[in-house]
């Protein structure tokens, strides 16, 4: 989001409990439950690096497999910090490996876990959420971090999320106490249990409906029609200057979701296409309603059958958008020229 918070500055460090216990508030992960999902504040340089690396400190004397995902600027702090031990550490750059937020889970997260020996625990640091992330973004962030604890529910797999108190809005830390059911406050201690805890409500609430522009034209498919309608949209975006790999992304991401209206979405929609903002968008409405959250943003198993279009969708698109009411669902895709 781009609104900042205030600053804060503290000299104590963050000593993280490693169990991540505490008193279970209402609506939080089961204490049973081995999957753990802390949020980290931090409020200074000192404060980031006593949190992240003691967590992948502890990782790695107990042999546990540990990958990083954080802002380039954060990872180059964490890879100094850790030295010769940075090359046990899988390190990504989220601002490429998670420029759409519905990519994390999928391409960063699972990835990462589900490559591991059976029965290891696996520790993660994802930073999905960076001061200069937009507007037009943040819904899909916010949606994401209460998505992951659906996501990795009984699994041992701890995931660690920072959230810098000095450079992001107030309404972000907000929303990061109720997609968390553990918090570690700034330079105050132990880890707690977050009493307002409710990733299901936030789910619910930034299922925001995306604005019809009226102004662009639509372009009214049906199962005869599907192939048209892919030409219709690398047409488009050809002449608003997407070309090469990104134009080849768009005629994919286009099939899937126009076939997916045909098949789940009442049999027809409607495909728009526009410039914005240094993007070309692309826009499918139909009546179908998308009753699983989680559709898309989940690895499908080798040997199921089809199912894998939203989720080819999340892997290609710079940010997909989506919302869904009882009258239809729109997707909204943007690639960057």
């Amino acid at each position: 989001m781009t609104a900042a918070a205030e600053p804060f500055e503290s000299d104590e460090p963050l000593e993280p409990d490693g169990t991540y216990e505490s008193d279970e508030p209402r609506g939080t992960v089961a204490p049973l439950d081995p999957f753990v999902h802390p949020a980290l504040f931090y409020g200074s340089e000192r404060e980031y690096l006593a949190g992240t690396v003691s967590f992948i400190r502890e990782g790695l004397e107990a042999g546990d497999p540990v990958a990083v995902a954080v802002p380039g600027d954060n990872l180059a702090l964490i890879r100094d910090a850790l030295a010769a031990d940075a090359g046990a550490v899988r390190l990504l750059d989220m601002r490429e490996a998670g420029r759409n937020p519905g990519r994390i889970i999928p391409g960063v997260l699972r990835a990462f876990a589900d490559a591991q020996p059976a029965g290891r625990r696996v520790r993660i640091i994802g930073e999905p959420i960076w001061a200069g992330r937009s507007d037009t973004e943040y819904p899909a962030c916010v949606q994401h971090e209460a998505l992951i604890n659906a996501a990795f529910t009984g699994r041992a797999v701890s995931i660690l999320c920072p959230y810098d108190t000095r450079r992001l809005a107030p309404q972000v830390i907000a929303d990061a106490y109720a997609t968390h059911p553990v918090v570690i406050p700034v330079g105050s201690g132990p880890a707690a249990g977050s009493e307002a805890y409710a990733p299901d409500d936030v789910v619910a609430r930034y299922n925001e409906p995306l604005p019809l522009l009226a102004d662009v034209p639509a372009f009214t498919y049906d199962a005869d029609s599907l192939s048209q309608a892919r030409h219709v949209a690398t047409d488009i975006a050809a002449q608003l200057g997407l070309t090469g790999v990104r134009l080849q992304d768009l005629a994919l991401v286009t099939a899937e979701l126009t076939t997916n209206s045909v098949v789940h979405g009442g049999g027809s929609g409607a495909l728009r296409v526009w410039a914005e903002d240094g993007y070309v968008v692309c826009e499918v409405r139909d009546k179908g309603r998308l009753a699983d959250p989680l559709a898309g943003r989940l690895p499908a198993p080798r040997d199921q059958r089809g199912g894998r279009g939203l989720l080819m969708v999340n892997l290609v698109a710079d940010l997909v958008r989506v919302h869904t009411g009882a009258d239809g669902t729109t997707v909204r895709c943007w690639f960057a020229c």
